[in-house]
């Protein structure tokens, strides 16, 4: 070979080693300079884990800034089941498979599948190691597999409410179990146990999962939402912004506590009632003398509603973070409807319903008229009792105190339905209010569209009419409509729309959202009506309370002027017949604040039983004004309804007595009872029971053994699952 010939070699052999020198040097920059941050990402991403952090949610406020609603930790124990699952198959190679296949619908068609028995992977190898550690529970491993079939991306919570030394233990413990995680996470939390129940509501696990936004996550923890009331309407301002919270995983794919990155996540938006706190705790005191009520509360200037109770009652934290199955079907099961609002339910609104009537009647005139009462008044073969053998012959404002039927038939007939129905509209009945909670009914208006709509056979007749005009016959009404009705009587004839959100602030105190005031009609000018003949019917409730022979004696407080009305209504459901008895008032006569209206079930009357409530109920409010020291707020059990008849009610008041029981006794109307009719209650987040596969608890001795190892000094303290607070918490000072 010549020498030449070998030099070019070499000198080839040279330039393609450089050459590929500079070609690995190349690839080495594009790699790990160029897309350096793309590779380091994709290897970190394998040894991190990124989990979602669910925003507190935001706290639900009274008028004067007290917590109805706050938060507290919640210690909890999740399955991460992607991961168990993940595990179990490195470590056994096939899955466990359920002897029962699972039946899907592929293209309209059914198809029955093999499905993972989760429960068995669990058993045998989460489950084992948390009974080591005296961790394990009872569960139900048919949800459990429900779960894992539908919701893989969501932990599946395994323990909740764990107390701080179980917690402590799980973390010295140092589990080691891929896809096993304790974590604390905020839970809605009700301070005051049943106060204000119907009205906040409560919260649940979300029933869709954001698919798209829980793939971004190796673990997604969503936040919860609003089932019912406040908690439900007010749900998008409530709810904050999720945070990130991302960790490291080790060899072994155990994921370590320490922290790689943190963005905190940012609490919702506080939102302010017009509720005052005490007003409704004095409210739901005063109700529980009775055993099924509503009582509605209204500032006479703003419409703003100051309590709203219902009982029998519940309370919200049974439902936080869920609600044990058998709880729940409790409470749906109950006779007296303890999830009923009875504030925004219907009923026959009986002698109250005078009060509208009456105002129909100032536009034309017949608020003038004197009629006679005869004992009742007849239609044909029918004849209409009055619940007096005879009242005589008198004006509106004395038929308006002594809450006279057979006056009121006739003035109804004079006045006509066509008016009737005119300044119903005006006054919302036969309407939803409009105000953010479930399950309000519109009640009846009833008049001739009504009827045609109905009962497209009938005709409307004056039987009807005089019926209508004692809030009796097809007639139903809210509590909370008539409190409204009452608000306009007193301060001259404003009618607002019911407010119960004040506003809503943000987490930097920024106002993002205000409801003010909102007029709905002005009786005196839409309704064409003379304000000295108005100031007829704020005299004659006047009467009903402060005069000889009125029905609502028992409401009066001294140099306050209480003037109210009270009706007794006759309800049938299924054969059975039950009296609906009513007391709306408002306080003081010549510069009034406060309305009130009640209605009690299964009770005598509403001038011997109502009555007292709202006298009792409106003391203690104003009492409110001069009060020295400040007022302490408690926290309520349920209160707990029940069937029996009241006679009366005595709370122990100076006061003068009802001279006249205020019955109805025109026969009894076949109506829809409003505990079955009312809207069905969004149904909670449900802890079902555990089932036989799920029972892994050890016996009771052989956990005490172990109870003892773990409790130093050798104590044998038994094992909580719940630090949840009592319902029997001392009271909190309110102060302003």
């Amino acid at each position: 070979m010549k020498k030449g010939s070998f030099s070019i070699r070499i000198i080839a052999l040279g330039v393609f080693t450089l050459l590929a020198l500079a070609g690995l040097v190349a690839r080495l920059w594009w790699v790990q300079v160029a897309r350096g941050d793309e590779y380091t990402a994709k290897v970190r991403g394998r040894s991190q884990v990124s989990v979602r952090l669910p925003a507190v949610r935001g706290e639900i406020m009274d008028r004067n800034g007290i917590a109805l609603v706050e938060n507290r930790a919640s210690f909890e124990l999740d399955f991460y089941l992607p991961d168990i699952v993940a595990s179990y198959r490195n470590e056994h190679g096939a899955l466990p498979k359920r002897a029962e296949k699972h039946r899907i619908i592929v293209r309209g068609m059914a198809e029955e599948r093999e499905e993972t028995d989760i429960a068995e992977v669990v058993n045998e190898t989460i489950i084992p190691r948390l009974r080591e550690l005296d961790l394990e529970q009872d569960y139900n491993a048919e949800r459990l597999q429900v779960h894992y079939r539908n919701d893989t991306l969501i932990p599946y919570t395994y323990r909740q409410d764990l107390d701080f030394d179980t917690m402590a233990r799980v973390l010295e413990s140092n589990l080691g179990l891929p896809g096993l995680k304790a974590d604390v996470k905020p839970v809605r939390h009700y301070p005051y146990g049943s106060l204000a129940a119907h009205i906040l509501g409560y919260v649940g696990a979300p029933v869709n999962t954001n698919q798209e936004e829980a793939r971004k996550f190796n673990f997604y923890q969503p936040d919860v939402e609003g089932k019912a009331q406040i908690e439900l309407a007010m749900d998008e301002y409530l709810r904050g912004k999720a945070g990130v919270r991302v960790l490291q995983r080790d060899v072994k794919g155990k994921i370590l506590e320490e922290e790689v990155e943190l963005i905190e996540p940012v609490p919702g938006n506080r939102v302010f009632l017009t509720i005052d706190a005490r007003i409704q705790f004095i409210t739901e005191q005063a109700l529980r003398s009775v055993g099924r009520a509503a009582a509605v509360v209204v500032d006479v200037n703003t419409g703003g509603i100051l309590a709203m109770a219902s009982v029998p009652s519940f309370d919200p934290n049974v439902f936080i973070p869920s609600i044990a199955a058998a709880d729940w079907a409790a409470l749906n099961q109950d006779q007296t409807h303890p999830l009923l609002n009875r504030a925004t339910s219907a009923y026959a609104p009986g002698s109250t319903y005078k009060i509208p009537i009456a105002i129909s009647g100032l536009r034309s005139g017949v608020g003038d008229r004197s009629f006679p009462c005869g004992g009742g008044i007849a239609f044909g073969d029918t004849f209409m009792k009055c619940h007096s053998q005879s009242h005589g012959t008198f004006g509106l404002m004395d038929a308006i105190k002594v809450s006279c039927n057979g006056y009121f038939y006739r003035y109804g007939i004079a006045t006509g339905i066509d008016d009737i129905t005119f300044f119903g509209n005006l006054m919302g009945l036969g309407q939803q209010s409009g105000i953010p909670l479930s399950g309000e009914s519109p009640g009846i208006l009833p008049g001739k569209d009504w009827l045609t709509q109905r009962h497209p056979n009938d005709r409307w007749r004056d039987g009807y009419t005089a019926n209508t005009s004692i809030g009796q016959g097809f007639v139903l009404a809210t509590p909370l409509q008539m409190a409204m009705i009452t608000a306009a009587v007193a301060n001259g004839g404003t009618m607002y729309y019911p407010r119960l959100i004040d506003k809503v602030v943000s987490p930097t105190g920024e106002v993002v959202l205000e409801e003010p005031a909102k007029i709905r009609s002005n009786l005196i000018t839409d309704g064409g009506i003379d304000p000295a003949d108005f100031e007829r019917v704020r005299k004659g409730m006047w009467k009903v309370v402060n005069e000889g022979g009125g029905t609502g004696r028992a409401s009066a407080i001294k140099d306050m002027g209480v003037s109210g009305k009270t009706g007794t209504a006759q309800f049938k459901f299924q054969g059975k017949t039950d009296n609906r008895v009513w007391f709306m008032a408002f306080a003081p006569y010549d510069n009034p604040r406060y309305a009130v209206c009640i209605m009690v079930e299964g009770a005598k009357s509403g001038g011997g039983v109502a009555a007292p409530i709202v006298g009792k109920i409106l003391e203690e409010t104003f009492a409110l004004d001069s009060a020295e020291e400040p007022f302490l707020l408690a926290s309520l059990l349920p209160a707990v309804g029940n069937t029996k008849f009241v006679e009366s009610v005595n709370f122990g008041r100076d006061i003068p007595a009802a001279t006249t029981a205020d019955p109805e006794t025109t026969d009894a109307v076949e109506q829809l009872d409003p505990a079955r009719a009312a809207t069905s209650v969004a149904a909670p987040s449900i802890r079902d029971a555990p089932d036989e596969r799920g029972r892994v608890e050890k016996p009771e001795r052989e956990r005490k053994g172990l109870l003892n190892f773990f409790n130093r000094g050798g104590e044998d303290k038994p094992r909580e699952n719940s630090e949840k607070p009592s319902s029997n918490s001392p009271r909190r000072p309110f102060r302003r």
